[in-house]
């Protein structure tokens, strides 16, 4: 235990305010006490007990507790799985993201995956990104901050390693993770987001997504980037920050049939064949529009209790004490009352 601390029921706001005005309601008595004092027949007696009174019911007010430490954590039951794309494509700068201002499109999608964490309040995350394969990186967990630091690792893949966007590598790994979530909490709302360009330029006949329906009670594909599009970096071997292929040249990926700088633009007729396929909405993310806008309305409105590795400080209301006091008070003054309404009859 760590000591005392005012955490107020009705919050700062409401709770503060309401404690100056019965703050004032004690100076008031004292005041109309000592002005009155010889022409009223109020006690002194009296004015400390109404002075208390409304002193305690202040304090009361600003929810004297304890700070406490516990493991347990009430968990929204939505699971929100985030899928993102860095493949190569995923480097141009022709993105918008809240602003008119230029950036890549996984910056982009960074952007979007924390919106995501602070729309869905109290929900539970798993992160998986794709590019020449599909990676589960971050298994399901109520910590957001876990999943904000995984968007903050996330860079774009080695050109070297890139053969050409294939977006269908993210669906084996996606049915596992979603069967696994599905199958340990089979009451949860699982909301899937898939975060791309949409370019699909491999020779293979793409899968469809389909198959993650049976796991999701809602999904979503967010598109990055422009229809118009931008030339793609040429990424190197280079790690940064313990992610491969973070290291940007100046050269460009070009088109092997034109020997010139290949373009990649963002397709959003797959993006939304893909939505389609799990039953969901496509969403692009532009200057106007951000990944907030894309909540789901399946959200769960029910909750559970887990248990985290880590403790956390909970402040636990200590409150009993006053009450018996203002008990006891509230007592005395009604005893007060009838006692002088007897004199008066």
């Amino acid at each position: 235990m760590n000591g005392f601390t005012l955490s107020p029921a009705l919050g700062w706001i409401a709770g503060g305010v309401l404690a100056v005005l019965l703050l004032a309601m004690a100076v008031t008595e004292i005041l109309l006490y000592t002005h009155r004092r010889g022409s009223s027949d109020e006690t002194l007696p009296a004015c400390i007990r109404r002075v208390l009174i409304c002193l305690l019911a202040a304090l009361m007010v600003l929810t004297p507790s304890q700070m406490v430490p516990t493991a347990n954590r009430a968990v929204n039951k939505t699971d929100v799985m985030l899928a993102v794309d860095v493949t190569g494509s995923m480097a141009v700068q022709d993105a918008q993201y809240g602003s008119d201002t230029s950036i890549s499109r996984l910056e982009a999608a960074k952007s979007a995956v924390r919106d995501l964490t602070d729309a869905y309040a109290n929900a539970s995350f798993s992160a998986l990104r794709f590019g020449a394969s599909g990676t589960l990186d971050v298994p399901l967990t109520p910590d957001t901050m876990a999943i904000d630091n995984w968007a903050d690792s996330l860079a774009p893949e080695a050109s070297s390693v890139s053969s050409g966007s294939n977006l269908d590598v993210a669906i084996d790994p996606l049915l596992l993770a979603l069967k696994s979530i599905r199958g340990q909490h089979p009451d949860d709302t699982i909301v899937l987001y898939v975060i791309s360009d949409g370019e699909q330029t491999s020779t293979k006949t793409p899968r469809t997504f389909s198959s993650l329906r049976q796991y999701l009670n809602d999904a979503f594909t967010l598109g990055v980037g422009s229809t118009k599009g931008g030339r793609i970096p040429l990424i190197s071997d280079k790690a940064t920050g313990g992610a491969p292929g973070a290291g940007k040249t100046d050269e460009w990926v070009k088109d092997p049939t034109t020997g010139q700088p290949g373009i990649s633009a963002m397709d959003p007729k797959t993006l939304k064949e893909i939505a389609d396929q799990m039953g969901g909405s496509y969403l692009a993310l532009t200057k106007d529009q951000i990944a907030s806008r894309g909540v789901s309305s399946k959200m769960s409105k029910h909750w559970r209790v887990t248990q985290s590795a880590k403790e956390r400080q909970r402040a636990w209301p200590i409150v009993w004490p006053l009450a018996i006091v203002m008990t006891a008070l509230l007592a005395w003054e009604l005893g007060a009352w009838i006692a002088k309404s007897r004199r008066l009859l």
